[in-house]
């Protein structure tokens, strides 16, 4: 009996979606509201993300508008940013907060393609991490007798398969990433 790779597979997905939605985060020049997903303000006594206490809307390709539901929140909001060390600057007019994202200058991209190529290299660590739970589980069965060890050998090759298609999918982002952050 084969090792079934199914949950390999599926778990090798949710590491690229993860990847995906960390990439998502990084602000190339355009407004994104996704840069501050990961950004939490205090409400109320609890960390909460900034896009559940306020609007978060974009008005142009540069500015990002966010109008809390509550507007004692506006001062905290404001922190929030400014301590997540995003490299944007929020302007506080009393009734939202406009972030005016800037045209990246050449150092700042190079340094944007530094962490997503650092951000690349943990997706990769994530995938490996999992070809090694499926090899250790197809060891464990080989000890159990629940597989032979040429039936070993092949899962950890299908796995190994898996990890590479994965592999450079995790690739394939990174360099459409890279190329749209050095394209602004």
């Amino acid at each position: 009996m084969v090792l079934n790779t199914k949950d390999f597979e599926e778990k090798m997905k949710k590491s690229i979606s993860a990847y995906e939605s960390e990439l998502a985060t990084i602000s190339a020049g355009r407004a994104n509201p996704q840069v501050l997903d990961k950004v939490t303000v205090e409400c109320y006594g609890a960390e909460t993300p900034i896009n559940q206490v306020a609007m978060v809307k974009v008005t142009d390709a540069r500015t990002i508008v966010i109008q809390p539901y509550d507007a004692s929140l506006l001062k905290g909001i404001e922190k929030a940013i400014l301590v997540a060390d995003l490299g944007l600057v929020p302007q506080n007019d009393g009734k939202v907060i406009r972030i005016t994202f800037p045209q990246p200058t050449e150092e700042r991209r190079r340094e944007l393609t530094k962490q997503i190529s650092k951000m690349a290299e943990n997706a990769k660590v994530a995938l490996r991490n999992i070809r090694r739970d499926a090899n250790d589980k197809a060891k464990d069965m080989t000890k159990k007798k629940e597989m032979t060890e040429d039936e070993q050998k092949i899962s950890e090759k299908n796995v190994q398969e898996l990890t590479e298609k994965y592999t450079k999918e995790i690739d394939s982002i990174t360099d459409k990433k890279n190329k749209e952050v050095m394209a602004i």
